[in-house]
């Protein structure tokens, strides 16, 4: 889709709630409607100044038919005001070629290969030298798999291929695909529900609700044989489902009856979870028990809100409410937890979303870690010793200051030219950055929603990307075809 239609797209899902605000699947109808007529119309080829003034007008017509949007609402204001102003600056992005279409790609590989690839992710980081950068044959494997696809190629993310709204009005703050898998996809609630949503065969569809938790569901992880989920809530409790029946297999309560705000599994042993809660404290639970791992839990300064592994599983980072990252040393054998290193990244701004990648570039290994913080700001820090000691890399400016928004690394993406991360946004759009460039780091942006974008998740071969928002919509993005 040109970039001129999705100003338009992103025109009308701001004012949508304002459509028949008793009767929610009307505005998720028209807006996939809308979505599909624009991009009918973006292949006529209009010349781009008939595009503005088009946009211009059906802006002040949704205007005196709506009214101003609510300041109230002070996220749609916002977000409207940006989008207005980015009116009249549509040809600096209209004539860029990475906005044009896209080759779509396959792969293909067994759930084993994610095992196998943790091995010989843990064998480089072994023989790595602290701080150095070692090219290596993994990553020129990935290159091959990924293939040697063009900028314009790569971030051509653009057409909707569906809408889900099963959670329309209340805040989807977490979806992920799940691991190794192109349809599979699962989102949870602030209504206290989980989804697990199928995309093929067509149409797409919710297979199956998790229903158990007693308040807004605050977090979840995929097993690695995506046989298992794990989510928190804030009713206190970690809760086991089935993926195939829905079915809970394990609750299980926190001691100090606090509100539990995220889980990852550790990555080598899927028995082992580890949860953080509103009282501060980390702890590493045996899922197979339902019990606590002993010596398996630390405190932070604040409000555990984000976690995230490196590869080999042997390095946890944690983020909290009062703005700092802590790095913990996983002994393998134990489950035990040592604290290593604290960084503040800024007093009393929270650490929303932590992400870890071994591969920053497909050229060279370069352990990085993706950090959502209450800045204004994407921050990229390079980890340079075995401790998980950061350092910044790089810095995005996007509007965050107060929403739990994520962030992700392309999975293979960064193996092809220029090395991508996506992040939603408090402006109510996904952006693509390179962070290989120096200057106009934004290779992409995807208008369409109608509150902050809240998390994004690829699939396995990046030809879809999901993103959800406050309001509940969760929107699956296609790669454009050529």
């Amino acid at each position: 889709m040109a970039a001129v239609w999705q100003q338009v797209l992103a025109v009308d899902a701001r004012y949508n709630a304002y459509r028949t605000p008793t009767f929610p699947q009307f505005r998720t109808q028209y807006i996939r409607r809308r979505s599909q007529l624009l991009r009918e119309n973006a292949k006529c080829g209009f010349e781009p100044g008939l595009r503005r003034h088009y946009l211009r007008l059906r802006s002040q017509l949704l205007s005196l038919r709506y009214g101003p949007l609510s300041e109230q609402s002070s996220y749609r204001a916002s977000s409207v005001r940006s989008s207005r102003t980015t009116l009249d600056r549509m040809e600096d992005f209209e004539e860029d070629p990475r906005a044009q279409g896209a080759r779509g790609h396959r792969r293909s590989v067994s759930r084993g290969s994610y095992q196998l690839q943790a091995q010989m992710n843990r064998a480089v980081y072994d023989e790595r030298p602290p701080g150095s950068l070692v090219p290596t044959s993994v990553a020129e494997a990935s290159r091959a798999m990924a293939g040697d696809t063009t900028l314009s190629e790569n971030y051509a993310f653009a057409g909707m291929h569906h809408i889900f709204d099963q959670h329309v009005d209340s805040a989807v703050p977490r979806l992920q695909f799940a691991n190794d898998d192109k349809h599979l996809l699962a989102c949870c609630s602030l209504d206290g529900t989980l989804s697990i949503m199928a995309l093929s065969p067509a149409p797409p569809s919710v297979r199956v609700t998790l229903r158990g938790h007693a308040g807004p569901v605050t977090d979840f992880a995929w097993s690695l044989s995506n046989d298992i989920i794990v989510s928190t809530s804030q009713d206190g409790t970690l809760r086991i489902w089935n993926t195939e029946d829905g079915r809970c297999i394990r609750e299980v309560g926190d001691p100090d009856a606090s509100e539990l705000l995220c889980c990852t599994f550790q990555p080598m042993n899927n028995n082992l979870t580890v949860v953080g809660n509103s009282k501060h404290i980390l702890q590493v639970v045996n899922i197979s028990t339902g019990k606590k791992v002993k010596g398996g839990s630390s405190k932070l300064t604040g409000r555990v809100l984000s976690l995230s592994f490196d590869a080999p599983g042997r390095i946890l980072w944690a983020g909290d409410d009062r703005g700092s990252i802590f790095s913990f040393l996983f002994d393998m054998a134990t489950g035990k937890l040592t604290k290593a290193k604290r960084l503040v990244v800024n007093e009393g701004s929270s650490i929303s979303s932590i992400s870890a990648r071994s591969w920053i570039s497909r050229e060279a290994r370069d352990p990085s870690l993706l950090v959502n913080a209450c800045v204004n700001k994407l921050l990229l820090y390079r980890v340079v010793d075995n401790e998980g000691t950061l350092q910044l890399k790089r810095s995005f400016p996007i509007q965050h200051s107060s929403k739990p928004l994520h962030s992700i690394f392309c999975p293979l993406m960064s193996f092809r030219q220029g090395a991508c991360v996506v992040t939603g946004s408090e402006d109510a759009c996904v952006y693509f950055f390179d962070v290989e460039r120096n200057t106009k780091a934004i290779v992409n942006k995807l208008q369409g929603h109608s509150g902050p974008v809240l998390d994004v998740s690829f699939n396995c071969d990046e030809s879809l990307l999901a993103s959800s928002d406050a309001t509940g919509m969760v929107i699956i993005w296609r790669r454009e075809q050529k």
